[in-house]
């Protein structure tokens, strides 16, 4: 599937996936939300206590063991780490408290979009706006620098975790949380949403599919490759909203969405710039993470835990609008990572002192 009538099949089974998931129980335009079904997970595992978002999300788990299952088989299990391991856990991390600004990871926002949300709009045009600065910076030298080879064992603990939280998600013990309303109580059957995950981790594992890098590669080298897969969902899953009647256009009253124009946008400017950084969205990190990327797995669990922090900590947004905590959350978040941006970076700042002699910073 390297070329672009593989990724845009995969897009379009991936988009039928999707509203499939919806059809068969989980949220309006949440078919697939990576960061909110990390989100979810983390809930279950008690990382934090917001009762009406507790549910172990086999999608996640299907997409990690998707990816290694076909990783292995086409010899492409490559394990590797250790590029500036705790700046990716801190842009993980900020990822996720744009993203539940937003209410949704890059993946559904291409959803909501889909389905008549024109928040998501504004979100999207944030999204590239963050794409860009993140851009500007690699065309200026910005790298976390090099990763080095590590053990199997090290790349196969992920999936092995993954497959531990499946057994928790099916033995249900009493330590493990259950969302009985709200969000979290709406999912597909356990067994068709692993098997959804698994399919959508196979087809991104072999396109590289990636809906950061999409609009990135467009910009730095003219090519449309990702972003064919990225129109190739929203097309699909349009379609499928229209045939069953979900179509609904509008600002108001959309599903799991708030109409604050302005966090939208920042919200998802955070989730673009950092994503750009770490090489790749939410959906990426996870197929990456599967192929033995340890730096995909620590981003990981700076997702699940930016996660809990927004939580526990009344950063989220709901359906009523942001928060106060959650836009300074997000502002410090954009700060954050401009310092992250320069310093690691060929980008000079100067000024001069007095005498006209020239200062240049590095």
């Amino acid at each position: 599937m390297k070329n672009k009538k593989g990724i845009i099949l995969a897009g379009i089974i991936i988009g039928i996936l999707a509203v499939a998931l919806v059809k068969l129980g989980n949220p309006v335009n949440m078919g697939i939300c990576v960061a909110c079904f990390i989100r979810d997970t983390a809930g279950a595992l008690g990382l934090h206590r917001a009762e009406v978002v507790q549910y172990i999300r086999p999608e996640v788990i299907g997409m990690v063991l998707g990816a290694f299952i076909l990783a292995i088989t086409k010899k492409e299990f490559n394990v590797r780490g250790g590029s500036s391991p705790f700046i990716r856990f801190i842009l993980g991390f900020f990822v996720m408290i744009g993203a539940l600004m937003f209410l949704g990871c890059p993946l559904r926002m291409m959803l909501r979009i889909a389905g008549g949300d024109l928040n998501a709009v504004v979100g999207l045009v944030g999204f590239i706006v963050g794409i860009l600065v993140g851009v500007y910076f690699l065309n200026n030298g910005f790298t976390l620098k090099r990763s080095y080879k590590l053990t199997k064992l090290e790349g196969t603990m992920f999936p092995i975790v993954n497959v531990i939280l499946l057994s928790l998600l099916l033995c249900a013990p009493a330590f493990i949380l259950f969302s009985k309303e709200g969000p979290g109580s709406l999912h597909a059957p356990i067994w068709l949403a692993l098997s959804a995950g698994l399919i959508i981790g196979a087809l991104a594992q072999r396109t590289r599919l990636c809906t950061v890098g999409g609009i990135r590669d467009v910009v730095l080298f003219k090519d449309w490759y990702l972003l064919s897969g990225f129109v190739a969902i929203i097309v699909t899953v349009l379609i499928g909203n229209l045939f069953l009647g979900s179509f609904k256009l509008g600002f108001e009253a959309q599903a799991i969405a708030h109409t604050d124009g302005m966090w939208n946008f920042l919200g998802m400017v955070l989730v673009g710039y950092a994503s750009v950084l770490l090489g790749g969205c939410p959906l990426r990190q996870l197929i990456l993470a599967g192929e033995g990327n340890i730096d995909s797995v620590i981003t990981i669990i700076g997702l699940a835990v930016g996660a809990a922090f927004v939580h526990n900590f009344g950063l989220a947004s709901s359906a009523k609008g942001t928060t106060f905590n959650g836009r300074v959350a997000v502002i410090i978040g954009i700060v954050v990572i401009v310092g992250i941006s320069i310093i690691n970076s060929d980008l000079k700042l100067s000024f001069k002192k007095k005498g006209d002699v020239k200062v240049d910073i590095n």
